[in-house]
């Protein structure tokens, strides 16, 4: 019973986001569970995985947040739409361009953070307002229309193509077998790191946790890559969110500037007292954000096909809620990427099934919003009864 217990509770996010799949499957009469719609829900909710990760790392500081990111994937996405529509430039130029955008202002909100002390959600704020007023200005200025399209069908390939393309409802091999491919890696993944803390003398979960996290882990890797293989291909888009979230999982978890994150969230004067510059780090973390913000609207632009003036409204509450759902501390020093993935996934799932089960686009907010003061909640209590243990 008491393992039972210990599972469920190391787990409880992944149980959620399962119940919750299965009750909007019921719900919409099967919907959910068509090709089309695995394709749709990483198509449309990519932007939530990558400025999540971002936001993972803000978060892990202290509890900061960044509240302009998704104006800012407003205004970057004007910037390209320039380029690549009204300029006509070269793809390639154009993207380098929209990263040049993303690393100049994150070198300037992380100074401004960092090394002036203006509080993030000040600094932040202030970029939400400037950076919506000035995409819009832009687009204004170089569209009748409010909106610039369409774009090149070069660059649309990149950020909202598909690899390996073959009809719908047809199986797509490579398409399942990188889902075998990623279900080994992850079993491989799991034991090793097990096999590791045993040897370091780390406390380590049961076998029986171990296992059925595996066979959960599995079963969900391989349905989903099972249902993606008929809906015609692997979308780029979820190419990129996976390179993403691996790059980062390796930098949070094997290295030592990555924990660095963790112990600024932790005790952030304690951090500085033993010779680490948390300057530099709550810097790096900022300039991180801007970056992935500025490969969100490339992904963005490339799935709406135009730069409008509302691309990445609330973006910025999705990414937040995705995380803090996923079990990031709202205080900072906890959280993982996979914790991330789950709860933009768990996000992704009520976005998606609320929308198909033709729920007023003002109760869903209603919906998301109880779910995330229930998270914080749940991370509330399961902090006090680690306490009593």
């Amino acid at each position: 019973m008491k393992n039972a217990v210990t599972v469920l509770r190391k787990n409880t996010m992944i149980f959620v986001l399962l119940l919750v799949y299965l009750f909007f499957t019921l719900m919409t009469k099967g919907q959910m569970f068509t090709p089309l719609n695995f394709n749709a829900l990483i198509i449309q909710n990519a932007y939530v995985y990558i400025l999540a990760t971002g936001m993972l790392m803000c978060m892990l500081t202290g509890g900061n947040i960044d509240l302009s990111c998704g104006s800012f994937v407003c205004f970057a996405g004007a910037i390209g739409g320039i380029c690549m529509v009204v300029k006509e430039m070269n793809v390639g130029l154009s993207i380098l361009v929209m990263l040049c955008v993303g690393i100049i202002y994150g070198m300037v909100l992380g100074f401004l953070i960092a090394y002036m002390n203006i509080p993030p959600w000040i600094a932040t704020l202030a970029g939400y307002l400037a950076f919506r007023g000035w995409a819009t200005a832009l687009l204004s200025a170089n569209s009748s229309t409010g909106s610039i399209a369409p774009f090149p069908d070069s660059f649309l390939k990149i950020f909202s193509g598909k690899l390996f393309e073959t009809p719908l409802n047809e199986l797509n091999i490579p398409c399942f077998a990188a889902g075998v491919i990623a279900s080994v890696i992850v079993i491989v993944s799991i034991i090793m790191t097990r096999k590791n803390r045993v040897k370091k003398g780390y406390e380590v979960g049961s076998v029986a946790s171990m296992a059925v996290k595996i066979v959960i882990l599995t079963a969900v890797i391989m349905l989903f890559a099972y249902k993606l293989a008929l809906s015609g291909g692997i979308p780029t888009a979820l190419v990129w969110v996976v390179v993403v979230v691996l790059i980062y999982q390796f930098i949070t978890s094997k290295t030592t500037i990555g924990r660095y994150f963790y112990t600024i969230g932790g005790n952030r004067e304690a951090t500085r007292l033993s010779g680490i510059n948390t300057k530099r780090i709550m810097f790096m973390a900022y300039l991180n954000m801007a970056v992935l913000t500025s490969i969100t609207a490339l992904i963005v632009v490339a799935r709406t096909r135009a730069a409008n003036a509302m691309a990445g409204t609330n973006f910025e509450m999705d990414a937040i809620s995705a995380c803090v759902v996923g079990g990031v501390s709202a205080y900072g020093g906890s959280g993982s990427v996979f914790g991330m993935v789950v709860g933009a996934t768990l996000i992704g799932v009520i976005n998606l099934g609320m929308s198909l089960m033709g729920v007023d686009a003002n109760w869903q907010k209603v919906i998301k919003g109880i779910v995330l003061l229930a998270a914080v909640v749940f991370e509330i209590l399961n902090n006090k009864d680690k306490t009593k243990d």
